[in-house]
């Protein structure tokens, strides 16, 4: 299974709870589009994940910056990501990205609004923020890939699933 978390916003601390942290700890890789806010939130997330393929958002100081991209292309069990914050893009921006880096899903945040729509041409999925939703609903996304599908869906840190979606 893959997690996907964004928008963590913390000084201290990963803010993992519930099925959130459940899902983090289970995973054979977890994805974070980024916003940490911290090295020691950077930290927190390596401690808690097996795997961690992380990007910067436009929150992160320069300290994160200097150890993660500004976008990254995970490959996992057959399934093809490209994992960008999305400050910088509209959902055409998005798909066009998807596209060249022939994705099969494109993960991005900032919004803090969970997600998953079809793009140009490609899956385009916003797992929100579990940490700080703001006006919307706290959410991470799991993701467990198949022979011929990704099997995905969006969940509150209580473990309530909300959307269910196929790849």
């Amino acid at each position: 299974m893959l997690t996907v978390v964004s928008d963590t916003h913390s000084r201290e601390g990963h803010r993992l709870a519930g099925r959130t942290r459940e899902a983090v700890r289970e995973a054979d890789a977890v994805v974070h589009a980024g916003d940490f806010m911290t090295e020691s939130v950077l930290d927190a997330f390596q401690t808690e994940a097996d795997r961690l393929y992380g990007v910067v958002g436009n929150n992160d100081p320069p300290g994160v910056r200097d150890r993660l991209p500004d976008q990254r292309v995970v490959e996992h069990e057959g399934v093809r990501l490209v994992v960008v914050h999305g400050h910088e893009h509209t959902d055409t921006a998005l798909s066009l990205l998807g596209r060249q880096e022939a994705a099969d899903l494109v993960v991005f945040g900032h919004s803090h609004r969970p997600g998953v729509h079809e793009g140009d041409g490609v899956t385009l999925l916003n797992p929100g923020s579990h940490a700080q939703p703001r006006r919307y609903r706290p959410a991470h996304a799991e993701l467990v890939p198949g022979d011929d599908a990704v099997e995905g869906r969006l969940v509150d840190p209580d473990g309530t699933v909300f959307e269910e979606f196929t790849v």
